[in-house]
């Protein structure tokens, strides 16, 4: 499922990202792996690495642990909380905040976006105003829904969404958690998306 969802990881140069425990349920990473491996490699608990050519503009808050790769681009007033990895070109704008998620090279959540215990594929686009929900209403586990229609238990309290590489998702789009976005999405503005989505909206 991990190359279902992100195709582009096969050709990526694999030492900028996160590595997946369990390839068949990808929303694995979120939480202690992706945590643990930003800790590892930074050396501390709460630290941040900032890579030298990546970009941070003014009144940007960024807790640890965290990882910002080459080229990324952290724009005014971004709040990024920790347990965050923005990989290489990754894009997070004016008013974004970002928590505990994953952004593949070159995804961009460029205005006014909450993106909670999610994975960005490498392309993927939030329009204005996007926001991927990670916990339920009535704050009980998280399911997901498959390719063949199969329904799992993901164990997990918190998981917003999974999207797939180079998809977009026009402004004031709302995804429930767990939904999971095929590769090359598009999803028109102001769509509520739940469980699995392909192709256009």
């Amino acid at each position: 499922m991990l190359e279902r969802l992100f195709p582009e990881l096969e050709n990526s140069k694999r030492n900028s990202i996160p590595s997946w425990d369990d390839s068949d349920k990808p929303w694995t990473i979120i939480g202690k792996s992706l945590r643990s491996q930003i800790e590892d490699f930074i050396g501390s608990k709460n630290g941040v690495f900032v890579h030298e050519d990546a970009s941070i503009g003014e009144f940007v808050r960024i807790e640890g642990p965290c990882y910002i790769g080459a080229g990324a681009e952290i724009r005014h007033a971004a709040y990024i909380r920790g347990g965050s990895w923005i990989c290489e070109n990754a894009i997070v704008g004016h008013a974004t905040e970002i928590k505990n998620s994953l952004l593949l090279p070159r995804s961009k959540a460029p205005h006014f976006n909450y993106v909670g215990d999610s994975i960005l594929g490498f392309g993927v686009n939030l329009g204005a105003g996007t926001k991927l929900s990670n916990v339920r209403n009535d704050r009980g586990r998280i399911f997901v829904r498959l390719w063949d229609g199969e329904k799992i238990d993901t164990g997990m309290n918190k998981l917003g969404a999974l999207i797939g590489d180079e998809s977009q998702l026009g402004c004031n789009v709302v995804t429930n958690p767990g939904a999971l976005i095929s590769p090359n999405s598009m999803i028109i503005p102001n769509s509520t998306v739940t469980g699995l989505t392909w192709g256009q909206s």
